[in-house]
């Protein structure tokens, strides 16, 4: 009894009528013609919160009887589910507990309580999700009320099913792929417990962030597994494990799952917002990333993107943009020591291209610019220049150090 059975599904549809919006499917020419298919992106982006999560949220807590909401509910989110459950309990009269990690952008913050008004509570706990869901369960045990799972319930589970029941209402030919990011898992379980019913031809697709890919770790271990240390950076699907239940599920439905770093998902940030003017998250822009891995096998192919979460804060775009550069290659920071002799920067700067800029200047040692180095960045017009450059400052007997390749010293310093 792995799958969530249909009529669960279509019960939980009901539920959310008047609640979550059926969102457009919606196909979408750049893409189709870039990957010589047809490509169609369902638009969660533009529900009611701006993600799927009102549809768990709210389908678990109306299920919930009115003794068990009677002292409220307490939840844990990196910032989706908790816009969710925050409506939700606005809608329901529900006092809720919101617990969210300290990294959590400050646009879904505010969001939070923006759709939570007076009914819920606020409280940053920890670094990741995990940090603060293990909170979050205490609070529920001490208080003895509902905690609402994020993903591993299959309450939840349905409704985000319902995302599912949309796309094949509003595709009039089969779908060959359906590519759906993940974090804990409860989307993809959901959408693939319909998909396997009613169009069991379709191949599921999962998309995963690379620092944070604890599905492909489970599925290899055959078992869930907590990863050590995860980059929260994509905050809606960077979870430490997918749960029992989802994992479960996954190991029944999932065709592929696709690692997409960091660095990619930023450049398809910036490409959605500039081609299509659609604003994403990190986990939202996972599932364009992906499609390069496809590329050979869905030429030809009706193939649908499911664009989560379109939740971005405006303050993380310029290190959106500097990961972006990063990922592509024509990023890269230098410490450099400069010979203490007159002319010996203006003759650095005839080593760069024509199209080559300093975008970052910096005395390391600002008590001493005299003798200490200093932290140069340099953005390349094309990542091949960069050995070209290298060769030359080489050449020219430039004392420096590429920081990109040494992680550590570069997150220190830049």
């Amino acid at each position: 009894m792995a799958l969530i059975p249909i009529e669960d599904i279509m019960a939980a549809r009901q539920r959310l009528k008047g609640v979550a919006i059926a969102t457009p499917l919606l196909k979408n020419h750049y893409y189709s013609d870039q990957y010589d298919c047809n490509l169609f992106l369902k638009r969660e982006d533009m529900q009611v919160v701006r993600s799927f999560k009102i549809r768990g949220a709210y389908n678990k807590m109306k299920l919930l009887s009115k003794d068990e909401l009677a002292n409220g509910i307490v939840c844990a989110s990196a910032g989706n589910h908790a816009q969710g459950v925050a409506m939700a309990c606005h809608k329901l009269t529900v006092k809720g507990i919101i617990y969210m990690p300290s990294t959590t952008p400050k646009q879904k913050i505010k969001k939070v309580k923006q759709f939570g008004g007076s009914c819920v509570e606020v409280i940053l706990a920890g670094d990741t999700y995990d940090e603060a869901s293990d909170k979050a369960k205490k609070v529920a045990q001490e208080k003895n009320i509902p905690f609402i799972h994020a993903f591993n319930d299959r309450d939840i589970i349905a409704g985000q099913a319902t995302v599912g029941v949309e796309v094949l209402e509003s595709m009039d030919e089969p779908i060959d792929y359906i590519i759906v990011s993940v974090g804990g898992g409860g989307l993809i379980s959901g959408i693939g417990s319909y998909f396997h019913a009613l169009s069991p031809e379709t191949k599921i697709i999962a998309v995963e962030a690379e620092g944070a890919s604890s599905l492909k770790a489970a599925m290899d271990a055959g078992e869930v597994k907590v990863l050590e240390e995860i980059d929260s950076f994509a905050d809606g699907i960077a979870t430490q494990s997918v749960g029992d239940i989802t994992l479960e599920i996954c190991q029944e439905i999932v065709d592929r799952i696709i690692l997409v770093p960091e660095g990619k998902m930023c450049t398809k940030i910036l490409e959605l917002y500039n081609e299509e003017a659609i604003v994403v998250e990190p986990a939202c822009a996972s599932v364009i990333a992906a499609l390069d891995d496809l590329s050979e096998e869905i030429k030809g192919k009706n193939v649908v993107a499911v664009l989560s979460g379109g939740n971005n804060d405006i303050t993380r775009m310029e290190e959106i943009k500097e990961r972006s550069l990063l990922y592509e290659g024509t990023k890269h920071y230098f410490l450099i020591k400069f010979p203490q002799r007159a002319g010996a920067l203006k003759e650095f700067l005839n080593l760069l291209g024509d199209n080559d800029d300093i975008s970052h200047f910096e005395y390391t040692k600002k008590n001493n610019r005299e003798s200490g180095p200093a932290l140069v960045g340099i953005e390349l017009k094309h990542k091949t220049d960069y050995n070209s450059l290298v060769e030359r400052m080489t050449k020219a007997e430039i004392n420096f150090q590429h920081l990109n390749e040494y992680p550590m010293l570069f997150e220190m310093l830049i």
